[in-house]
Order: C-alpha cells, then sequence, then structure tokens
C-alpha cells in the first residue's frame, strides 16, 4: 500500500495536521499522565496491599497496568481515526471525492489512510512510553519494544473499523460501535485485571478481540508474564484482522464512491 499514490494522502493528512498538532500533543501526553496515575498509582496502592498482587506476575499493579494502558491508548486512537475522520471524508467534507477526481485512486487512497493511522499511532505509543518510563512503569528497552503491538494493534482495529465505516449512511452506527464495541473491550480484554476473572462464557468473547492479543504480548515484554499462545501467533492474528479489513475498505470505498 506505501505506493507514491498513497504517500500523496498522507502528505494531504500532514498538512491537515499541522493545523491541530497541539492540541492532540496535550491529549496525548495528559491521558497517559492522568490513568498511570489514577489508576496505577490511586488505585494500584489499594491492590499492592492485597494478597491478590503477588498473582499478577509483577512487582506492582502499576507495572501490570502500564503495558494494558499503552494498548488500551492505541486501541482507542486507532478506532477514532478509522471512524469519525474517516465518515466525515466520506459524507460531510467529501474529501475522498475529491482525491479520486487525481490519479490518487481507491487503493492508494486506503493505503494513504492506513499508513496515516499507523503514523498516528507510532507517535501516540512513544508518548505513551516515554510517560511509562517517567514513572517507573517499564525499563528503557522494554518501553521500545512495546510500540511495535501498540501499532499492530491499532492497525488490526483500524482496518474492520474502516471497513464498517465505508458502509455507514449516518454517524448513529459508529455511536452504537463505541457504546457497545470499543468501551466492553477497553473494560474486558485484559486490561485492569487477568481475564481469568471474568465469567467462564465471556472469556471466549475476550479472546478474540485484537486487544487482548496486544495485552498478552505487550506484558510479556514488559514484565514477563507467560502467554496463552505463542507471540507470533497474537501477531498473525492481529494481521490478518488488518488485512481483511483493508481489503473489505478497498471493496467498500470502490461500491460506495465510484460510479
Amino acid at each position: 500500500m506505501a505506493t507514491p499514490l498513497a504517500l500523496r494522502v498522507v502528505e494531504a493528512n500532514f498538512v491537515s495536521y499541522k493545523r491541530v498538532w497541539k492540541g492532540t500533543a496535550v491529549s496525548s501526553f495528559l491521558n497517559p499522565v492522568l490513568y498511570l496515575a489514577a489508576m496505577g498509582l490511586g488505585l494500584g496502592t489499594l491492590v499492592d496491599d492485597t494478597a491478590a498482587a503477588t498473582s499478577l506476575g509483577a512487582d506492582s499493579y502499576l507495572e501490570y497496568l502500564a503495558p494494558g494502558m499503552l494498548i488500551a491508548n492505541s486501541m482507542i486512537i486507532a478506532a477514532f481515526e478509522s471512524s469519525w475522520p474517516m465518515m466525515s471524508a466520506i459524507k460531510w467534507l467529501k474529501t475522498y471525492q475529491a482525491a479520486l477526481a487525481t490519479p490518487v485512486g481507491i487503493a492508494g487512497l486506503v493505503g494513504g489512510h492506513f499508513i496515516w493511522i499507523a503514523i498516528r499511532l507510532l507517535l501516540v505509543s512513544v508518548v505513551f512510553v516515554g510517560v511509562m518510563l517517567a514513572f517507573g512503569a517499564a525499563g528503557l528497552g522494554d518501553g521500545v519494544a512495546l510500540v511495535i503491538p501498540a501499532v499492530f494493534v491499532g492497525l488490526a482495529m483500524a482496518g474492520p473499523i474502516s471497513a464498517f465505516t465505508a458502509t455507514r449512511q449516518t454517524e448513529q452506527g459508529l455511536v452504537m460501535l463505541f457504546r457497545f464495541g470499543i468501551t466492553p473491550m477497553f473494560l474486558f480484554s485484559g486490561t485492569f485485571f487477568p481475564i481469568s476473572q471474568l465469567p467462564g462464557w465471556i472469556q471466549p468473547f475476550a479472546y478474540v478481540t485484537p486487544m487482548w492479543h496486544g495485552v498478552e504480548v505487550a506484558r510479556r515484554m514488559a514484565i514477563g508474564t507467560a502467554t496463552t499462545l505463542p507471540i507470533w501467533q497474537h501477531f498473525v492474528y492481529l494481521m490478518v484482522l488488518f488485512a481483511v479489513g483493508a481489503w473489505l475498505t478497498v471493496k467498500y470505498l470502490r461500491r460506495r464512491i465510484l460510479p
């Protein structure tokens, strides 16, 4: 997808982003600080004083929580970038239609869309890791490595959600997605507590979410906890989700926009 035409789409996104980067930079830095301070240090002091803390596999709840929060943050960023901005480009601003009046084409448009999301994920993940290092929640080497699963999870989310957005005629479907999809995934994919603590009938639903796979890999990298599957299988699952989602995005956008 990294064709010269796709890079033109990335350039257009970058030019637009230069106007708003200060606001997103503040939120990208402030969100991990608030999450890790409130949940890792605030709630974490209570968890660390209980017998359950020894079963987490980390020296503190902050160390256990931080990798999961990194993955959750990446998931949320990807979900947003592949929903509302894309809906706006298709329906309200019609920037996709304008782009297709040039030689970009559907493949270049979608390729640029995903490359830009990958860049955004890389930037926010690096900032989050920097905050983790400041809190002492990870070492430098582990922190750098954690960027990899964060980007993979984000793309695994962006693929299917972009395809879903391409089929929506109104924003109500996106509201429902965040309310009944993204929020439960954030809460019940292993970020705050092990999946084994969930009722048995819910656990299979958690296992199919891309976020759970990312959290498993991130915790293995950060604190050495055992993963349910080999790490390569987690990555393959995430890559397949992205590939299928990207293919469907091209298909649905071509059907919707091109005459």
